[in-house]
């Protein structure tokens, strides 16, 4: 066995010195600086070295040796040989050293700097929201969220994500400018890592966003992950958390329901798309309708409970509000949407309404309707249909099966894309065709003759393309299907899929009926939800194909066409049906986006318009 040198023991002992960090570097300094003076003062005091001719003592040598130290000017008044030989060694040594304490003070201090720019401080708030993950969604996650505090002091939203945190202000500079009022506040982490969760201070904030990460492969994992790393932290708070989170696998929901309990409320965001896709290509306008109710920029869905309203009707309640719209009751904590119009308002139910704001819910006098203007009550007449999906991704799946919810006997779906023959589901009672082509082919659309199909999807292929490219095909596909319907002198129905919200107006040209921008919706649902967590029932039953869902039905089955009328007239006229009406849509308007693409919700009661063939009711209604 080798012996241990004194020179191996002293660099392992100054390599566990090292390891301690700047306090004990500059400690370590400030002995060798002790240590020194002591020697040379004590050399000075033995040997009678004066300045000039007085010895000096080792006390008084020990001084001035300091202050020879730390300022090297000191030692320029000294007289006698060995005098100034012994304060010069001290003077040099000094440098020497206090060059050393100011370059590792320095570097301690620019590595703290550096520390605090990637965002590894803990952040010292309270009521924030938190969003934990990075993606595209967080652009309009934020800004929705900005928009909702204009009315709060003091709003934070803090973001903490496995990226560099001077980056992460950056995006969100370029993307959103100025926030407001709302501090936008970025801690870079592992939102899984329980040490790196700590720096966002979870435990404060009034709500929290799990956002499903970009790029991997099973982003599902991630939220379940970090939400078990929220509820079962050993230092979370007594309080339940208010989470909402995105699931993108319908197999997954089970899972992250066992993680997050009562505390959180899931979005499951590819059936979600594929739901309001099939929804909005059976009714034109209806994504606008949903963005409406989605943003916080406009009308938005809130909960009141007016006790001078107790005891009257669900239909005398719709009437009763001056600027609000009255959609459903919470009854011990069910939500109902369009309920029936004879349902008892009773003590400590609450409206679910539509309004600008909250202090925009008011009662105020009842309008009479005008009944002579009511068209007579007639049934829907429905036939088969036929469905063309252009393209791919993985939401065809849920969509057929949505599909299936709605069609009648004699329907057909036929999927086109470029891509091998996927496997649909058996159990799907009406036939669905596949054809193996490239949906930006002129001569490929020309061949499948379009304008024989009631509805038309065009799709991005979000699973095999990055965004951009997606939507390119996209709009090429868009763009083709505008020029087939012109030359046949035809009016297609056309529902798209877009993955980028500022791909819309570019899209706009094509005159598509609705634009489904996927990112966009789900973010608006996920900021309205940690908002207000009893939103999670509402929008389960408005995207759900059982009970009540939104449509927008031709105007002459309300209203006679050419007759003026109010607002309150068009909600006796839905009552009739067993509806709830809360808007309406323009159809000379359904192209311009500065009109809202002609539809209002929550328009003013005492307004009075004019129904031409072609406008639509927005209703909630069973069927």
């Amino acid at each position: 066995m080798n012996k241990t040198t004194f020179g191996e023991r002293f660099r392992y002992w100054f390599d566990g010195v090292m390891a301690k960090g700047t306090v004990a570097l500059i400690g370590l300094l400030f002995l060798i600086t002790i240590v020194f003076i002591a020697i040379i003062s004590a050399i000075v005091a033995i040997f009678g070295i004066g300045d000039g001719d007085e010895p000096v003592s080792f006390p008084e040598a020990m001084w001035n040796s300091l202050m020879r130290t730390l300022d090297s000017g000191t030692m320029g008044g000294d007289t006698g040989t060995g005098f100034r030989i012994a304060m010069l060694i001290i003077t040099i040594g000094g440098v020497i050293v206090v060059a050393s304490l100011i370059g590792v003070i320095s570097g301690a201090f620019d590595s703290k700097v550096e520390d605090l720019r990637k965002g590894k401080s803990r952040v010292l708030e309270t009521e924030h929201t938190l969003i934990l993950g990075w993606s595209p969604k967080v652009f309009p996650i934020i800004n929705e969220l900005v928009i909702a505090n204009e009315s709060r002091k003091k709003a934070r939203i803090v973001v903490l994500a496995d990226r560099d945190k001077v980056e992460m202000d950056d995006e969100i500079r370029a993307q959103l400018g100025s926030t407001g009022n709302t501090k936008v506040i970025c801690r870079s982490g592992d939102p899984m890592n329980l040490a790196d969760l700590e720096l966002a201070s979870p435990h404060s904030a009034r709500s929290v966003i799990v956002l499903s990460p970009e790029d991997n492969e099973d982003p599902d994992s991630v939220v379940i992950k970090t939400t078990l790393a929220l509820t079962n932290n050993p230092r979370r708070k007594a309080d339940k958390f208010h989470i909402v989170g995105e699931i993108q696998n319908p197999d997954n929901l089970e899972a992250a329901r066992l993680v997050g309990k009562d505390e959180a409320h899931w979005i499951l965001a590819g059936d979600l798309i594929s739901r309001i896709t099939v929804q909005s290509t059976r009714q034109s306008g209806l994504s606008v309708v949903y963005s409406e109710l989605l943003d916080f920029d406009g009308d938005e869905i809130y909960f009141t409970e007016q006790p001078t309203l107790v005891g009257t009707t669900y239909f005398d309640s719709q009437f009763a509000f001056v600027d609000a719209a009255v959609m459903g009751i919470v009854k011990a904590g069910t939500v109902h949407l369009n309920p029936a119009a004879e349902t008892i308002i009773e003590s400590g139910d609450q409206l679910i309404v539509i309004a600008e704001d909250d202090d925009k819910i008011t009662l105020g006098t009842p309008g009479t309707p005008n009944t002579s203007a009511i068209s007579e009550p007639v049934a829907l007449e429905v036939e088969p249909e036929q469905t063309l999906v252009l393209g791919y991704n993985l939401g065809v799946h849920a969509m057929i099966r949505e599909l299936a919810e709605y069609v009648t006997p004699g329907s057909s779906l036929t999927v086109v894309a470029d891509i091998d023959a996927p496997q649909f589901e058996s159990t799907i009672e009406f036939p669905v065709e596949f054809i193996r082509a490239d949906t930006t082919n002129r001569a490929v659309l020309e061949g499948l003759e379009p304008v024989n199909y009631e509805h038309i999807i065009v799709l991005p292929y979000k699973e095999t393309l990055e965004p951009q490219r997606a939507d390119a095909k996209t709009l090429i596909t868009l763009l083709h299907l505008r020029e087939i319907g012109v030359k046949a002198g035809a009016d297609l129905n056309v529902v798209s899929e877009m993955l980028d919200d500022r791909n819309r107006e570019l899209a706009e040209v094509t005159q598509a009926d609705d634009f489904i921008v996927s990112d966009k919706l789900i973010s608006l649902m996920l900021s309205q939800v940690s908002e207000n967590k009893k939103l999670t029932d509402v929008f389960g039953t408005l995207f759900s194909s059982e009970g009540s869902e939104i449509y927008l039905r031709p105007a002459e089955l309300y209203i006679t066409p050419g007759q003026s009328v109010d607002f309150y007239t068009v909600l006796e006229a839905a009552r009739r049906r067993g509806e709830t009406a809360i808007g309406y849509r323009i159809d000379e308007f359904a192209h311009t986006s500065d009109k809202g693409y002609g539809v209002s919700v929550n328009p003013a009661k005492g307004d009075v318009i004019t129904f031409v063939p072609g406008d639509k009711v927005v209703v909630l209604a069973e069927n």
